[in-house]
């Protein structure tokens, strides 16, 4: 699989099929993270989750930590109220 090291385009995130959807908005940090790690157990090597925050800081907190456990930050788009911030399990 081509690893990524820039974010997608926001056409590109649109495309995106997401094998699990986190509903963290109304949570505030680490809870979104937390969310996050809990769900990428659920899924298989190569599938995207994707996490619907409220908090500003979780953009951050998801790209660092799959950056440092060696997932793949795919990018964010702005929903309404929120964030749907994308990545992809590497391992």
């Amino acid at each position: 699989m081509l690893a990524i090291t820039t974010p997608l385009s926001d056409t590109d995130l649109m495309a995106l099929e997401s094998a699990k959807v986190v509903d963290a908005r109304g949570s505030a940090c680490p809870g979104p993270l937390l969310e996050a790690k809990k769900a990428m157990g659920t899924v298989q090597v190569g599938q995207v989750i994707e996490i619907w925050s409220s908090d500003a800081a979780t953009k951050g907190d998801i790209s660092a930590w799959s950056t440092k456990v060696g997932h793949v930050y795919l990018g964010c788009l702005t929903g309404e109220g929120y964030e749907r911030v994308f990545v992809r399990r590497q391992k």
